[in-house]
């Protein structure tokens, strides 16, 4: 009952407080600064301030009323939190003066520009400032320098440039640091030193030059620091040793020399250690061993000599070992990434001992002696890298079943013995590569079982026997060398199933029979190897099917009989190698359209005729072939006289009975184009009179009218490529040789005139929309009978159709799929930023995204585009596609850009997820409290490899962004311009994204 009574008195007193006028008054005068600086804004209708606003009976006071607006006790304003709202200003107009109780302000996350004013100083209570995610300039405010109360500052993702001022280090209690992605240059102030509560450090990503200073060793409580991709030169700090609570200590990607002190052994509490891309020297101190907390050890590509010290064999908690590209002697190359390295000495034999490596990589060394035998029980093992050293070893006894294994390269060794059955026991292996040993025996069937292999090279090798039967079961391998060894025998038949095929090479060996038609099944192919082998029989003419051919070498078999004219259609056929053959007759005339061809070689077969009637022939090898001839040098002059003979009788039994038919053709053809001709006339006339045609671009409006309609056979559903509720897309080619997609409309859009003329004129303005990433308009017919948009034709198809098929999926890798989602993003800004007025889509979806040959995307299916006018409220029917349509306007039917962000943050997560969400998208709305138990790496598509260190750091960026743009808030969703401009940073290249990673850690990155 007392303290009831206590409670009751403490609310009497904090209302009393709140309602005096003394109270009332100072609070009204920090509105009305407030509103002063809001109403500096560039957007005044376009941010998330819709509740600051003066109440007319009452006094204006902002205290828990405001958006982001909470105040003290004594109702003054003590905190701002403003992130994601909006807002496009400046900060010239902020009432640093008049906030004189502010302690925390957070206006990251919006379209900020100009300088940080030196006023800043005035708010001597502030204890948390974040402007991050901006696009402010100039130098930081020595000022700053003057919040004595300050704890957590962060600046990142900005403009600024200038140096660091020194000022920073009397921040006494500073916790936090965050200077990273900006253009800050100069050296770092020797004064951080004395911030001795510092316990994170972010300064990454600029270009800080000269040293490390020493007074970094007073830091004690620093767990984090990051100064990678900077122009750090100097030597590394021993003073470092004393921050004994370091975690994370990362300043690879800089110009550090000298040596590594041994006292970074006393950094027992360090996980992260990344010093690669340096010019560090010297040995790798055995103190590293001390580190027994390390999980992460990355010291490649600098110029560290000696051995490997065994005390890493003590790191029990080690998953990645970065130890490549480091040199022992010689003048440095300023092309730090093609260093040669040259470690000598063997491996530890312990290196596996704390049974956790993950990641181990000392590939392109001089490593000796024989593979630690501890690798051999390493469970843990998912990637290795061994390749371009000196190791020993029978590979039969030292490698064992790894079931998490996924990449391991052994190439260019001194191991011997013969193949495992054991690696058929790695159900994870997608990448195997032993060449350039000295391997023997046989490939044993067991290596099938390891079914999701995606490449497996041998080569260079002393295998013998015949290729197993079943590796008909390698279904997802892409690429396979076995090039180099001694195997005999025929192609199994069972390479017909090996559908994903796209680089083989089996050249030197003794392969015989006949090379098999199945080959012509593997439409993936773009590099096919069969040289210096035994093969015998003719060129199956099947091989004319691999259109994605570009280099094809038969050479130096015992192949006869004629080339085959099919070869013809290997367009994308660049290099052509038959030479050291029994070839004969005549080069098919049909090679002349392959204008792809630039190396060509039929040397020393039995050909004859002229040769074909293309640039790559004139340069071609062809000597040894004396039945040849044309107007080449080394070649005779053809005969025309004889050639002519022969021709001239051929022609006559071919062509004269050709004529009679030709004959009764034409008459039949006359009288029925008359009558087709007359119905066409009769349509134009009909359309002339009632609608009009539009010219864009070089089109004439009739006249594509008349030659689409013709192409397109009146719309025979021949042509059509593709159904949608609005309408039907089908493919013209026009006479002049351009191809068009052309959308044609079920039924005339808008019956009435005024919706019909408001359409029209929004058509007209979509044709000012000049984008690589949008898809470019052509023209617009509208008739009586037909209405259609016509765009340029995309032969790669949609998104959608090739993130739903299993094989075309695989080739979207994780950098195209990265490439994908920056290029809707970018064409989206434009739409919503650069275009006057604005235009929204409305359906953005990956059966909208089309791309071309090079899988860049573009936007497409403008029919639902809506132009914000700023003079109208911009309500509008519902339209887009479900699972991608903003949730406001199932209730509020308006349309704002926020519409195409929503769906854009739906695209991006499909993207990367590799397919249609559906119900399950709907539980990545943000908020959202199943973010914890989700991880990144299930998210992923499944049907691709791991991505590189370098490609999961975008990844990341993606799936954040994605979450952002789909909160349920639409004023909380970020700008395309704002996504636009966060992707194209492009991230540092580590190893700092974690497998481990959820979606509730995303949205804290």
């Amino acid at each position: 009952m007392t303290y009831l009574l206590y409670c009751l008195a403490c609310l009497i007193s904090y209302v009393q407080l709140f309602s005096s006028p003394n109270t009332a008054f100072a609070s009204s005068l920090e509105a009305d600064a407030l509103l002063r600086w809001k109403a500096s804004f560039q957007n005044q209708t376009k941010n998330n301030l819709t509740s600051w606003a003066y109440y007319p009976k009452a006094n204006t006071i902002p205290c828990n009323v405001w958006t982001g607006i909470s105040c003290n006790t004594a109702a003054s304003v003590n905190r701002i939190n403003l992130t994601n709202s909006g807002i496009q200003g400046t900060l010239y107009e902020f009432p640093f003066l008049s906030l004189p109780n502010l302690e925390y302000i957070d206006l990251s996350l919006n379209q900020l520009f100009g300088a940080i004013p030196s006023q800043i100083s005035s708010l001597s209570k502030l204890i948390y400032l974040d402007l991050s995610y901006n696009n402010l300039s100039g130098k930081i405010p020595p000022e700053i320098g003057l919040l004595n109360n300050l704890q957590v500052l962060h600046l990142f993702e900005n403009q600024l440039n200038g140096s660091i001022p020194r000022e920073i280090g009397q921040l006494k209690f500073l916790n936090e640091l965050s200077l990273e992605t900006n253009n800050l240059q100069g050296p770092i102030p020797a004064s951080f030193g004395n911030l001795s509560n510092l316990e994170g450090l972010y300064m990454q990503e600029n270009y800080l030059t000269g040293a490390i200073p020493p007074s970094f060793g007073n830091l004690e409580h620093l767990t984090t620091i990051y100064l990678y991709n900077n122009q750090l030169s100097g030597s590394l700090p021993s003073e470092i040793g004393n921050l004994k609570s370091l975690v994370e200590l990362c300043i690879d990607n800089n110009n550090l020399s000298g040596p590594i002190p041994s006292s970074l052994g006393d950094l027992t509490n360090l996980t992260h250690l990344y010093l690669y891309k340096n010019n560090l020297s010297g040995t790798i101190p055995k103190e590293i061993g001390n580190l027994k907390s390390i999980v992460d050890l990355e010291l490649g590509q600098n110029q560290l000599n000696g051995s490997i010290p065994t005390s890493l064999g003590d790191l029990s908690n080690l998953e990645i070992l970065f130890l490549r590209a480091n040199k022992l002697s010689g003048s440095i190359p300023q092309e730090m990434e093609n260093l040669t390295n040259n470690f000598s000495g063997y491996l530890p034999q312990k290196i596996c001992q704390g049974g956790s490596l993950e990641n181990f990589t000392a590939h392109t060394n001089h490593l000796i002696g024989p593979i630690p035998k501890s690798l051999k029980t390493c469970k843990s093992l998912v990637r290795v890298r061994l390749e371009g050293n000196q190791l020993t070893g029978n590979i039969s006894e030292d490698f064992g079943a790894y079931p998490n294994l996924q990449f391991i390269d052994l190439s260019h060794n001194k191991l011997h013995g013969e193949l495992s059955q054991l690696w058929g026991q790695c159900p994870q292996l997608a990448t195997l590569r032993i060449a350039g040993n000295n391997l023997t025996g046989g490939i044993p069937p067991e290596i099938s079982h390891a079914t999701q292999i995606h490449e497996l090279d041998l080569s260079s090798n002393s295998l013998v026997g015949v290729i197993p039967k079943d590796f008909r079961r390698l279904t997802s391998l892409m690429k396979l060398m076995l090039n180099g060894n001694q195997l005999w025998g025929p192609i199994p038949s069972e390479f017909g199933s090996l559908t994903d095929f796209e680089y083989l090479d089996l050249s030197t060996n003794k392969f015989n029979e006949s090379i098999p038609g199945i080959f012509g099944e593997l439409l993936q192919l773009h590099y096919l190897n069969l040289s210096n082998n035994k093969f015998s029989q003719e060129i199956p003419f099947q091989l004319g099917k691999l259109v994605h051919m570009s280099q094809l070498d038969l050479s130096h078999n015992s192949l006869e009989g004629k080339i085959p004219s099919e070869m013809s259609s290997m367009r994308s056929l660049e290099t052509l190698k038959l030479s050291h053959n029994n070839l004969t007759g005549l080069i098919p005339t049909s090679f002349d359209a392959m204008h792809g061809l630039n190396d060509i070689d039929i040397s020393y077969n039995q050909l004859q005729g002229p040769i074909p009637n293309n640039k790559a022939f004139q340069n071609a090898q062809m000597e040894g072939n004396n039945g040849l001839c044309g107007n080449v040098g080394g070649l005779k002059p053809c005969n025309h006289s004889v050639e002519h003979k022969h021709t001239s009788r051929k022609a006559f039994l071919i062509i004269f009975p050709i004529l009679g038919t030709l004959l009764l053709a034409f008459l039949a053809f006359v009288l029925i184009g008359r009558r087709s001709r007359r119905k066409q006339e009769q349509e134009i006339e009909q359309s002339n009179m009632h609608e009009s045609f539009f010219s864009i671009s070089n089109f004439d409006g009739r006249k594509m009218y008349g030659e689409i309609m013709e192409a397109t056979n009146g719309f025979d559903v021949i042509h059509c490529i593709g159904k949608g509720g609005q309408g039907s897309v089908y493919k013209a080619k026009l006479p002049s040789g351009s191809i068009v997609a052309v959308k044609k409309f079920h039924q005339t859009l808008d019956g009435e005139e005024a919706s019909r003329k408001e359409f029209l004129n929004e058509i007209r303005a979509l044709t000012q929309i000049r984008h690589r990433n949008i898809v470019k308009f052509l023209g617009f017919c509208s008739s009586a009978h037909h209405s259609f948009l016509v765009y340029e034709y995309l032969e790669t198809g949609s998104l959608a159709a090739i993130l739903s098929n299993e094989n075309e999926a695989k080739k979207l890798d994780w950098s195209t799929r990265v490439r994908i989602v920056k290029g809707v993003a970018h064409a989206l800004c434009y739409m919503h930023h650069d275009c006057s007025p604005p235009i929204v889509h409305r359906d953005i979806t990956s059966s909208n995204i089309l791309l071309h040959c090079d899988y860049e995307p573009c936007v497409s299916d403008f029919v639902t585009a809506k132009l914000l006018n700023p003079d109208s409220s911009n309500w509008t029917a519902l339209a887009g596609t479900y699972g991608y349509v903003a949730p406001e306007l199932a209730y509020t039917m308006k349309v704002t850009e926020k519409c195409d962000v929503y769906s854009f943050g739906v695209l991006s997560l499909e993207v990367i997820m590799g397919k249609q969400l559906g119900d399950f998208v709907s539980s990545f709305s943000f908020p959202s409290t199943t973010y914890a138990n989700i991880l990144l790496k299930d998210v992923l598509d499944q049907r691709l490899p791991p991505p590189t260190p370098q490609v999961l750091d975008e990844l990341i960026t993606i799936a954040r962004l994605s979450i952002a743009c789909r909160h349920s808030h639409p004023q909380s969703r970020p700008t395309m311009h704002m996504v636009s401009k966060v992707l194209s940073f492009q991230p540092a290249s580590s190893s700092r994204g974690p497998d481990d990673t959820t979606l509730e850690q995303l949205i804290k990155i």
